[in-house]
C-alpha cells in the first residue's frame, strides 16, 4: 500500500513538473505573446471599426447597415474574451528576457486596469450600442426617424475607441511595473 501511495506522488509530482515546465517556456511565452496580439488585431480591430462607424448607417437611415453593425458589435464584443484569456495565458509565462519573473501579476496596475476597462468598453458596447442600433433598425424599417439615437451611438462608439486607446496605452507603457 505504501509503495503505491508513493507511486501516485510521484506521479503527480511529474505532472506538476511537466506543467511548470511548460508555462515556463520562453517559446510559451512568444507562442501567447503572438496569440495575444493576433486575437486583439482581429477581434478588437473590427470591434472599434464598426462601434466608432456604426452612427453612418443611422445618419443615412440605412436599416441594412444598422442590422449588421449591431451584429458586428455584438460578435467581436464576445469574441474579444479571447484576447484577456490569452493575456491571463501570457501573464502566467515567465518572460524569455533573462530574467525569470512573470510578465504580469493581476495586482499590477496596467493588468488590473485593462480588465476593468476593457469589461467597460465590451458592456458599453453591449448594453448601449447594440440595442440602440437594434431600436433604430426597428425604427428604419417602420419609416420613424432615428435622430435621437445617432448622438448616444456615435459618442458610445467613440468612447470605445478611446478606451481601446488606452488599453493599447497600458499595454506598451505597463505603468506601475
Amino acid at each position: 500500500m505504501l509503495t503505491v501511495v508513493n507511486h501516485e506522488r510521484k506521479r503527480a509530482a511529474g505532472e506538476r513538473a511537466a506543467f511548470r515546465n511548460i508555462v515556463y517556456d520562453p517559446k510559451m511565452f512568444k507562442i501567447f505573446l503572438a496569440l495575444h496580439l493576433l486575437a486583439a488585431i482581429f477581434a478588437v480591430g473590427p470591434l472599434v471599426h464598426s462601434a466608432t462607424t456604426a452612427s453612418r448607417g443611422l445618419r443615412q437611415a440605412d436599416a441594412a447597415a444598422t442590422a449588421l453593425a449591431a451584429r458586428t458589435i455584438r460578435i467581436y464584443s464576445y469574441a474579444s474574451t479571447a484576447v484577456v484569456i490569452l493575456g491571463f495565458g501570457l501573464m502566467s509565462a515567465n518572460t524569455p528576457y533573462g530574467n525569470k519573473e512573470k510578465a504580469g501579476e493581476f495586482s499590477d496596475l496596467w493588468i488590473w486596469l485593462s480588465v476593468v476597462l476593457w469589461i467597460a468598453a465590451v458592456a458599453l458596447a453591449l448594453g448601449v450600442i447594440v440595442p440602440s442600433l437594434e431600436k433604430a433598425t426597428a425604427s428604419i424599417g417602420r419609416g420613424e426617424s432615428v435622430s435621437s439615437l445617432t448622438g448616444r451611438v456615435a459618442a458610445g462608439g467613440g468612447i470605445v475607441g478611446l478606451v481601446f486607446a488606452v488599453i493599447v496605452f497600458l499595454m506598451v507603457y505597463r505603468p506601475g511595473s
